[in-house]
């Protein structure tokens, strides 16, 4: 793993672009993504809209040149207000920054600054058959809280959604 620093700064509009390609890059994997299809930016402009530096954050992460080299982002879970202290993360890496131990610095990133956003619980769905995102997201103490059985169809193969979770102090 590369010692190299990261920096998580809030996503702009401008980034929107950017955060779409990344994205978009994971749907042929069917790792990742329930998505079958690329999405565009303006189908995205909806769920930029919903996240704020305050309470649902959008980070652009950048390498020490300032490349963006992926994102990660806070969502509503359920979205009613008794589940204000919940969310579910998503970490999205650039092609080019996957395999290298980034996750580990944005995951440790993200558990260490979701109590200054009023954040007790942290969620993620991945897919059982992603393999290194379980492995990854267990590491950080996140315990199996539900599986989905067979619920995605991804190319005529059924997958089964693991929920994650991890109360933090």
């Amino acid at each position: 793993m590369t010692m190299e620093e990261l920096t998580f700064r809030n996503a702009t509009l401008e980034d929107l672009p950017k955060i779409v390609e990344i994205y978009n890059s994971t749907i042929a994997s069917r790792m990742v993504t329930a998505d079958m299809e690329e999405v565009s930016v303006e189908s995205r402009l909806k769920w930029f809209q919903e996240h704020n530096p305050e309470t649902r954050p959008l980070w652009m992460i950048e390498d020490q040149q300032n490349n963006v080299i992926g994102w990660v982002s806070f969502s509503s879970f359920y979205g009613r207000p008794a589940y204000d202290g919940t969310v579910e993360m998503s970490i999205y890496m650039s092609e080019n920054s996957r395999g290298k131990g980034f996750g580990k610095k944005v995951l440790q990133y993200c558990i260490d600054n979701a109590g200054k956003l009023g954040v007790k619980t942290l969620l993620g769905f991945i897919f059982l058959h992603n393999e290194p995102s379980l492995k990854l997201f267990r590491h950080f103490g996140f315990e199996d809280w539900g599986v989905l059985p067979n619920v995605a169809v991804l190319d005529g193969v059924e997958r089964t959604l693991v929920i994650l979770g991890k109360r933090i102090n």
